[in-house]
């Protein structure tokens, strides 16, 4: 048996970290099949089958897992002492690969983004937008962003962008001369509604507050969507009332296109925070943008 390549243990290391090729190249910045052929070479040296292949997953064997449960200790301590000689550059070199919600990557991240690239020219940003739940880490993400009830208590957490968000009910003008415009939270039934259903299936409610007292509603209208441009669309087309981010419906109410209802119910959460795992080494592009963000909250 020939000594294997240290290029084909990190590639297996990713493909069973990501659970499938596709993610692990992405990931990698190869091809799935460059993946494919190095496993195809990995599993001939050792003589032995490492993974669990299907059309859905790829999941190691008794064997791979133990083959994983050794290496990726010493895999992550190589990666940890080639990304100290970071320290003795005037600036961080590397990739930063963040898992990040749709509206954080459309509202919040661009302009922290931008700031924070010119500021490290060596750092590359890599951005994945998900809206579902996922073991960042497992995933090859270095860290994730997400709202602050999303987040694992064993995290530890950075504020990122806006302290103080808050969701907005707003409808047409049309609609609103046509059907009238709620007052009460419950008038919404009586309303066609655009609901937005998460990718874990979910249908996301209506919650309200005003003065400590909160009201729920379950949307019901002609539209159930998956994606907000296309429920802002059918709000601006007048099918009925949408209840999203204030930072997505804002352009549309400074328009005129929309025009909010149920103002004294809105409802504030707390913005989101970067979130990554407690380690005893932190990759330098990470640790360069937790330092970004402390400074960025701190008062001009």
């Amino acid at each position: 048996m020939t000594d294997p390549d240290l290029s084909d243990l990190g590639a297996f290391v990713a493909v069973t970290r990501a659970r499938g090729f596709r993610g692990a190249a992405t990931l990698r910045g190869v091809s799935p099949s460059s993946l494919s052929e190095a496993m195809r070479r990995l599993e001939a040296q050792l003589g032995v089958r490492l993974l669990n292949r299907t059309t859905r997953s790829v999941t190691p064997t008794e064997a791979g897992q133990r083959l994983l449960d050794r290496i990726s200790p010493a895999l992550d301590d190589i990666a940890g002492a080639l990304d100290t000689l970071n320290s003795f550059r005037d600036s961080p070199t590397g990739t930063l690969r963040l898992n990040v919600p749709t509206i954080v990557t459309q509202r919040v991240l661009p302009p922290l983004a931008s700031r924070f690239l010119a500021e490290h020219p060596g750092i590359t940003l890599e951005i994945t937008t998900n809206d579902t739940f996922i073991d960042v880490l497992a995933a090859g993400f270095d860290a994730g962003i997400r709202y602050d009830e999303s987040i694992a208590r064993d995290m530890i957490a950075v504020p990122l962008g806006p302290r103080t968000q808050r969701f907005v009910a707003a409808a047409s003008p049309a609609y609103l001369a046509k059907h009238g415009t709620p007052r009460h939270p419950t008038d919404l039934l009586q309303h066609a509604c655009i609901a937005h259903r998460f990718p874990s299936g979910v249908l996301a409610t209506w919650g309200f507050v005003r003065k400590g007292k909160a009201v729920k509603i379950t949307p019901a209208g002609p539209l159930i969507a998956s994606m907000l441009d296309l429920e802002l669309h059918a709000a601006e087309s007048g099918l009925g009332l949408i209840y999203t981010f204030d930072e997505y419906l804002r352009p549309s109410i400074d328009r005129g296109t929309l025009v909010p209802v149920l103002e004294d119910w809105w409802q504030s959460f707390s913005g989101p925070f970067l979130y990554y795992p407690s380690r005893t080494h932190m990759p330098a592009p990470l640790r360069a943008f937790v330092d970004f963000l402390k400074n960025e909250s701190q008062p001009a």
